[in-house]
């Protein structure tokens, strides 16, 4: 039986609830390189548009040293890939959606602006990596959300059908790449932004998985 849709996701913020392991590798390099650590609670605000974005947004003066970037950068890639799966979890409801999703030949992928081999060891480590036919990362293309390359090539990949496709994400970025690829935009409540919900366009609107089959069913 072939494919008859395509869920592309993102992952932080969106499947899974990084925020305790990356407010822990982003303090880690902040105590370490002597500046001001930051409480989970601004998680938001810092987080998913890369490592480096998430330091530079902690810092009241812009740094512009590119060897202290760059050694900043590697250290918490270096302490975060070692420690990526301490208190990461799966958003209510995910596993049994999809399941639901393979059941009914639901082909699914993930789409994040986190590095990939990151992203693959978070996903196999939280017992995940199998629901899902391909992961792109940040580094897997020359390019990546919010370019709509980033969904239409895996959607591409995996054989599947852009008409037949729908992004779920937690930010502004997520609903660029989905608008830029024309195709539907999920918005995940309570997610890595600044913005708010009223700020992000959106098709529909999920705080979790639980039911989330009633809404990807009117679109098969």
């Amino acid at each position: 039986m072939s494919q008859i849709y395509t869920i592309l996701f993102d992952l932080d913020g969106t499947i899974i609830d990084t925020a305790p392991d990356l407010m822990d590798a982003h303090n880690h390099v902040m105590k370490k390189f002597g500046h001001e650590t930051r409480d989970l609670s601004d998680i938001k605000k810092l987080a998913g548009k890369g490592a480096w974005i998430m330091m530079q947004r902690s810092f009241k003066e812009e740094i512009t040293d590119e060897k202290l970037k760059k050694e900043m950068t590697k250290e918490f890639i270096d302490f975060y890939s070692q420690n990526i799966a301490n208190g990461s979890k799966p958003l209510e409801g995910l596993v049994p959606f999809l399941d639901w999703a393979r059941s009914k030949n639901i082909s699914l992928a993930v789409c994040t602006n986190k590095q990939e081999h990151l992203a693959v060891d978070l996903l196999k480590k939280l017992d995940l990596f199998k629901y899902f036919e391909y992961v792109a990362g940040a580094d897997t293309f020359d390019y990546n959300k919010p370019d709509a390359r980033h969904l239409t090539n895996v959607v591409e990949i995996i054989g599947g059908d852009l008409k037949k496709t729908m992004m779920v994400g937690d930010s502004e970025v997520d609903e660029m790449a989905a608008s830029n690829a024309k195709v539907p935009f999920v918005l995940v409540e309570d997610g890595y932004t600044e913005k708010t919900i009223q700020q992000i366009r959106h098709d529909a609107l999920i705080k979790n998985f639980i039911g989330f089959e009633k809404i990807v069913s009117k679109y098969l």
